[in-house]
């Protein structure tokens, strides 16, 4: 992603999950993903015990899969979103990392 990994980037993740009309929790749970979403009820549970870092991963991997209305962000968020987007659907461009050496 093209973003840094700061309480800041969690705390615009935060508000836009809020403008979404989504309630984030973090509670302690059994979660092999790090994260829970109960869609009927809005509600995204993320691992409490998660740092900054794996609770932004938790928050952009859930994004593309909650109903999300584009009208009701405002325009920060919105920026912010199409942001997320793109940088999503970017294939990574940085260089492959060599696993085996050739003897």
């Amino acid at each position: 992603m093209s973003f840094k990994y700061t309480p800041n980037t969690l705390k615009k993740l935060e508000q836009l999950f809020d403008e979404a009309r989504y309630i984030i929790r973090y509670e302690k749970g059994n979660f092999n993903s790090g994260y829970c979403v109960l869609e009927d009820k809005r509600i995204a549970v993320i691992n409490r015990f998660l740092n900054v870092e794996g609770r932004i991963n938790a928050l952009v991997e859930i994004l593309p899969s909650i109903s999300l209305k584009e009208e009701e962000l405002s325009g920060e968020m919105l920026k912010f979103y199409k942001q997320l987007q793109d940088a999503a659907s970017t294939p990574n461009t940085e260089p492959s990392v060599q696993t085996q050496m050739d003897i």
